[in-house]
């Protein structure tokens, strides 16, 4: 599962095809956009409107999207002949809503499309149905608590369904450098936490649209971080690590992320009773601690 991540500042000439494509795989976008002033850093349109910004990306997306699900809808009234036409009714009515809300400057997301039409249209991936993030790109100083550009971006993102969360550039580029007893103190003086800080921030918001959490295998040389979606049972977790893991799963022996810290050791956590042995009808918790145990 994929996040691309986009930029307000774009070519005159408009969004290359193969970039379009790449973001056609993608389960979600984040679009970062400027909110600081700084006159030492022009502004291609010579000031600074976030909401302006994400419009014009906003704009070549719809487009896109609105070009391919006209030429789709053509295609399905061309091919309707001979083919389920229950399964072509629902394809043809999820592209006739999506161009309604398209033409009226309103992103593919707002069509409101029952399970059986999002299914059909799934394989268009179109750019503006996509989960989308603003990540507004502010000054160091605004950070904690963000500006009145960042507020108008919150505002349009959640017009258009979206979220946003703040984030400094300048913050990210000047903690790469700095040993960890720096760090903490420069973000203590920005009021921020390195928890709270941007692309952490970025990735939790992610997570969270995309619906995902993380679990961890730990073995004698390494320890191993998995994404699965929430609500996963155990045996479907365990597929992510291998086929097999899923084919021939027998149990999942596991310790809450938690336990495992407070008692510092799989041992210790066996020894206290905090290792619990779970079926296959066990549902994956955010940080479980997981060793499966399969025959195939």
């Amino acid at each position: 599962m994929y996040v691309c991540i986009s930029h307000y500042l774009v070519l005159s000439t408009g969004l290359g095809n193969q970039f379009l494509a790449t973001i056609r795989q993608c389960d979600a976008i984040v679009h970062v956009v400027r909110c600081f002033e700084d006159e030492n850093v022009i502004h291609v349109d010579g000031s600074v409107d976030p909401v302006r910004d994400a419009d014009l990306i906003n704009l070549e997306l719809a487009l896109a999207d609105l070009a391919q699900v006209e030429k789709r809808m053509m295609r399905v009234k061309k091919e309707r002949k001979g083919r389920d036409q229950a399964s072509d009714s629902k394809e043809a009515s999820a592209l006739e809503k999506i161009i309604e809300v398209l033409e009226n400057n309103q992103p593919a997301r707002k069509a409101d499309l029952d399970e059986e039409e999002e299914e059909s249209i799934k394989g268009l991936g179109l750019l503006t149905r996509k989960k989308t993030i603003y990540a507004a790109n502010v000054a160091d100083s605004d950070l904690s608590t963000g500006n009145d550009l960042s507020s108008k971006l919150q505002e349009h993102a959640e017009k258009e369904g979206a979220t946003m969360v703040l984030v400094s550039a300048q913050v990210e580029a000047e903690l790469v450098d700095l040993d960890p007893e720096d760090r903490a103190d420069f973000l203590d003086s920005l009021d921020v936490t390195l928890d709270n800080t941007g692309l952490r921030r970025v990735i939790r918001e992610a997570y969270d649209i995309l619906n995902l959490q993380t679990y961890f295998t730990s073995g004698p040389t390494e320890t191993r971080a998995w994404t699965v979606g929430k609500g996963w049972k155990a045996p479907q977790a365990a597929g992510v690590i291998h086929n097999d893991f899923e084919r021939g799963f027998i149990k999942a022996e596991t310790i809450g992320y938690d336990d495992y810290v407070e008692c510092g050791s799989e041992a210790e956590a066996k020894k206290q009773g905090k290792l619990r042995v779970e079926g296959k009808d066990y549902v994956v918790q955010e940080g479980d601690c997981i060793l499966f145990r399969f025959n195939v």
